[in-house]
């Protein structure tokens, strides 16, 4: 029972911080970006990358050992729609994390990134579509945790 409690706690703690790194991500994406911001902005998705791992293991080893039996949640429309929602937030993320990664060798020079509009707004609606997937996932994980969606 500690262990579970741990393991929730440990899961709740991961996805506090994915949410807290989206959105430092998006109070820092304001282009034209400073050398200090760019690093900024790198770092902050290194640790939300972190995060949208440490989620999706423990989540995934508490529904495996430390919650009800994993086909319990195999039967959830609402968890189905949870781990979808995570997965297309995934997804989404990539475009932002190789934009970011694509400063390296400039900043690496001590020179400024040069984001041209276009990318700018290709970003700026990746990370606001992610957090739109996050307000999903929580109205998913509510919706679970009441008994909503188990078909048997």
């Amino acid at each position: 029972m500690l262990a579970s409690a741990l393991m929730a706690f440990l899961h709740h703690l991961a996805a506090f911080t994915l949410v807290g790194a989206l959105a430092v991500e998006v109070a820092l994406f304001k282009p034209p970006l400073s050398v200090l911001a760019a690093r900024r902005l790198q770092r902050t998705d290194l640790i939300f990358g972190i995060a949208a791992a440490a989620v999706l293991l423990i989540g995934g080893l508490r529904a495996a050992y430390f919650e009800k039996p994993a086909t319990y949640y195999l039967h959830d429309a609402f968890f189905i729609a949870k781990l979808a929602a995570f997965l297309a937030a995934g997804l989404i993320s990539i475009y932002p994390t190789i934009t970011f990664l694509s400063w390296n060798a400039t900043i690496g020079a001590g020179g400024t990134p040069e984001v041209s509009g276009e990318r700018t707004r290709r970003v700026r609606l990746c990370l606001m579509l992610e957090l739109a997937l996050i307000l999903v996932i929580i109205a998913c994980a509510a919706l679970m945790a009441r008994g909503f969606g188990y078909a048997q």
